[in-house]
């Protein structure tokens, strides 16, 4: 009788201990579907939630959707091999990381139109500005560098080695940028003023460092790693504090101020929400059901939604000498753009 009690409280604190943990999650869950389709791929997003956008990158050019409707109400065109959509607000202007190209396409805010186009580095990846120094950094994957863009006048004003390959990157928006480096599972400092790496620090146990964002309040970076897991980083002393599970295929990470919880969009088809209990305790609140391929993504930090993007896949093309290993096909009008709330 003794031990049928002890089991039958234990039952009742587990039962209890989930239905916790249930009612104190976020909640977050998709609630609108926004069937985009056009063609190409894609790779970053970007969500500016003030004038009520999202910038997609579609391979030859960016669609600009309504944040609230999902309706299409803009393109960016001849934005070839685009990456990365980044935003100056106090300039009016964007920039778009062409990395086919090797150039930065300027663009206004207002009416989209391109204004010129800027050489930078070869193959410029993730894109960012620095509100600090009002200073554009594209992150050049194929000569191992980042290339520094005067935001208003769009003149180079300098390359930063790196030395390994660069993915995402993040400011501090006081004059620090910071980004991973791939290839050696690194996470490199930046002084946005005189253009010259500051530290360089081991992301172990973190392997492959895509996705990168920021607490500025709590200067810590989480950093989206290719073993499943995400990197949660000390800003000023690159000191790894927690390591908390997300799921496969992570290519971005985004951090909400106003609510303290930290996104990884995995492209097995899951959103990982990390919460910030403490600027030194972060744990998993809830993993979310998304749809494969969603691997990448963006915050709306009036709103708190998170929008990812994806499309139907059909079977790869015939492999040849010079791409052995093709990527599967998109079913043609298949793109969407999920929406997920609490």
């Amino acid at each position: 009788m003794l031990k049928k009690s002890k089991w039958l409280i234990c039952a009742m604190i587990l039962s209890t201990s989930a239905l916790y943990l249930a009612a104190s999650a976020p909640g977050y869950h998709v609630t609108a579907t926004y069937k985009v389709g056009g063609e190409g791929g894609w790779d970053y997003l970007t969500a500016d939630a003030d004038a009520r956008r999202v910038y997609i990158s579609r391979g030859t050019h960016v669609m600009v959707l309504d944040a609230d409707s999902g309706k299409v109400t803009g393109d960016i065109a001849d934005t070839q091999g685009v990456h990365g959509i980044a935003l100056a607000p106090d300039l009016g202007r964007g920039f778009t990381s062409n990395g086919r190209e090797g150039t930065v396409s300027i663009f206004d805010l207002k009416t989209l139109a391109t204004s010129s186009k800027v050489k930078v580095g070869d193959n410029p990846d993730a894109i960012l500005y620095d509100p600090a120094t009002k200073r554009v950094f594209t992150f050049n994957g194929r000569s191992q560098d980042s290339t520094a863009v005067e935001g208003a006048s769009g003149k180079v004003l300098g390359t930063i080695k790196l030395d390994g390959k660069p993915e995402f990157a993040a400011s501090d928006a006081k004059g620090e940028v910071f980004v991973n480096i791939e290839d050696k599972s690194e996470l490199v400092a930046i002084d946005a003023n005189k253009l010259e790496i500051k530290a360089k620090w081991p992301l172990a146990p973190c392997e492959e460092p895509s996705g990168l964002s920021i607490d500025r309040k709590n200067r810590r970076l989480f950093a989206g790693c290719g073993n499943k897991m995400m990197a949660v980083v000390d800003a000023d002393t690159g000191k790894v504090l927690a390591t908390p599970a997300i799921g496969e295929g992570v290519d971005a990470t985004w951090f909400d101020p106003g609510t303290g919880l930290a996104f990884a969009s995995c492209g097995e088809g899951m959103l990982t929400v990390v919460k910030e209990e403490s600027p030194d305790k972060f744990s998993v609140a809830e993993t979310v059901p998304t749809q494969r391929g969603a691997r990448t993504m963006a915050l709306d930090e009036k709103t708190h939604n998170v929008f990812v993007v994806t499309a139907e896949f059909g079977p790869p093309p015939a492999a040849t000498p010079d791409n052995p290993h093709p990527r599967r096909s998109i079913v043609p009008g298949s793109f969407v753009v999920l929406v997920l709330s609490k």
